[in-house]
């Protein structure tokens, strides 16, 4: 396969399911391979590998892991420490998590195991997303070969006793959230919790918490057999490593694919994608991780790079990896005004920005879309977008202002055209309407 990567530095190795992914199909990949001799190290040496070797969150945040795992306490107590796995993945665009539950689900919980040694914990959970009905199937089925073999429960053959227990999620984006998780895993309403606390030091039933995404944790056991500084040689300084990416939208082939941090978005979408729908000259605008993400233009996808730092410096951001791409016949401003119901309904209603703003942008970007609204509206709308970012006890805020900021900044002639078309069409001069003849 094309791009930066070879096939043997590749981490996930069954992504499409074509292998066995049973407990004996994943060690004949190398899952569980040496693993007693890592937990046998003690949770400071995990931390500092992890640390060394750059591994940011893979669920969006891109918060370096381990010094979030450096966060828990360091000394047992009647609290139990937990860690707690972000397998919810609702975020539209975002389709990579799902590969490794069903198809590789070992490497996720053999990660679950040395990351409870590293923070001490010795009970990990998954909240996986309520419609992954046949990846929580895999899952648990995978879980109960690792019991079986004594990897996991008392007396584990690996000399650190973990338990990994499973909780279906009730289905809303909120809780994908690590605080409306926790509020969700504990049979309660999914809503944010404020901060501080941090779940460090008081996560679920009050107890030292870490919560991680799924592809953060299925890659800690290669990560430590092959050393941090080969996980490191990847990518550039503040992004290193291999990651999954996938692609929906106007692209020939779909798919998840695992590469290097810092392939460039064209290699990427040339070589792993198919292509763009029409040829690369049809490209219109990218929005590189997920639908929380401002869009990128096509003339700014020749240079950049899948990287934290380079999209951030465009006004983007990495995220999940999960670009969503538009080609000449989209129509963006009708697809960020969807964007924009999505997060309206998604709310959880608690902040007051948020619960009021996600509405009115929504109403405001549906006029938009047929060109009704007034020239004057554009501003007042990044106004308000402007004072729901930021202003928010959770991310979802940012995420619904996010879009509306990239679409406006890129192609606010595009609105614009629309709304004198309108005018135009209707005979609308200096507020006043005018038969057309």
């Amino acid at each position: 396969m094309a791009g930066i990567l070879a096939d043997k530095d590749r981490i996930f190795l069954n992504l499409y399911g074509i292998h066995d992914w049973t407990l004996e199909g994943a060690k004949s990949r190398g899952a569980w391979n040496g693993t007693k001799d890592i937990v046998a190290q003690t949770p400071e040496w995990i931390c500092d590998q992890i640390k060394a070797s750059g591994l940011r969150g893979r669920g969006g945040a891109g918060f370096a892991t381990g010094l979030k795992w450096t966060f828990m306490p360091k000394q047992e107590s009647e609290r139990p420490h937990y860690l707690l796995v972000n397998a919810d993945e609702s975020e539209p665009g975002a389709c990579k998590d799902r590969e490794i539950l069903r198809n590789d689900p070992h490497l996720l919980i053999e990660g679950c195991v040395i990351a409870c040694r590293a923070m001490r914990s010795h009970q990990a959970y998954i909240y996986i997303r309520g419609e992954y009905v046949h990846e929580r199937e895999r899952l648990l089925a995978a879980i109960r070969e690792a019991y079986d073999a004594g990897l996991l429960g008392k007396g584990s053959v690996l000399g650190y006793d973990v338990d990994v227990g499973v909780q279906h999620g009730g289905g809303a984006y909120i809780c994908g959230d690590e605080t409306a998780l926790m509020e969700s895993f504990e049979g309660k309403k999914g809503q944010p919790r404020l901060k501080p606390p941090f779940p460090a030091g008081a996560g679920i039933y009050g107890c030292p918490t870490t919560v991680n995404n799924v592809e953060t944790i299925s890659v800690v056991g290669t990560i430590l057999r092959r050393g941090a500084d080969w996980f490191a040689g990847f990518g550039t300084e503040k992004s290193t490593g291999t990651k999954l990416f996938a692609a929906s939208g106007h692209v020939n082939t779909p798919c998840v694919v695992e590469d290097a941090v810092g392939i460039s978005v064209k290699q990427l979408i040339e070589d792993h994608f198919g292509g763009v729908r029409g040829g690369w000259s049809n490209l219109k605008a990218v929005i590189p991780g997920g639908i929380s993400v401002r869009m990128i233009p096509a003339e700014q996808c020749d240079e950049a790079i899948m990287t934290y730092e380079d999209l951030a410096a465009r006004g983007s951001g990495l995220g999940t990896g999960t670009l969503i791409v538009f080609d000449k016949d989209a129509d963006l401003v009708k697809a960020i005004a969807r964007a924009a119901y999505f997060y309206k309904h998604e709310s959880c209603g608690q902040c007051t920005p948020c619960r009021e703003g996600t509405g009115w942008m929504w109403r405001v970007m549906e006029r938009m879309v047929t060109g009704e609204a007034e020239m004057s509206e554009i501003d007042m709308l990044l106004d308000v977008a402007s004072q729901v970012e930021g202003h928010t006890i959770c991310g979802l805020g940012d995420a619904a202002a996010w879009p509306i900021q990239g679409l406006f900044r890129h192609f606010r002639h595009e609105v614009e055209d629309r709304i004198n078309s309108y005018r135009a069409r209707k005979g609308v001069y200096a507020g006043a309407s005018i038969a057309a003849e």
